[in-house]
């Protein structure tokens, strides 16, 4: 994508007028959004590097307000997944039921 387009999309977004932004881990870094409705953050898969997942859910939850991070998770990345939780003491919990109520 040329840049051109990724500077207008990112305006979009900063701007308000999208509210929906999907990103690689190149983005997962340096991504500034100041934005306050960034409220949900999907991982459609692990990052191979445990330090870049801070960045990519550190864009939920921002300015105080409440803030879900979902993990898309087989099989194969259990072990990804443990390596996150033990990097950043922290357990990752399975998705509740009723999704509503983290939102």
């Amino acid at each position: 994508m040329p840049q051109k387009e990724r500077d207008a999309i990112m305006a979009e977004f900063r701007d308000g007028a999208t509210r929906v932004l999907i990103t690689t881990d190149v983005w997962a870094r340096g991504l500034d959004v100041q934005q306050e409705s960034v409220s949900l953050v999907i991982n459609y898969d692990l990052p191979n590097n445990r330090e870049l997942y801070i960045h990519r859910i550190g864009r939920s939850g921002r300015f105080g307000r409440k803030g879900v991070n979902i993990n898309f998770v087989k099989s194969d990345d259990i072990k990804i997944l443990r390596d996150i939780e033990q990097y950043y003491s922290t357990q990752i919990d399975e998705m509740p039921t009723n999704v509503a109520d983290l939102i």
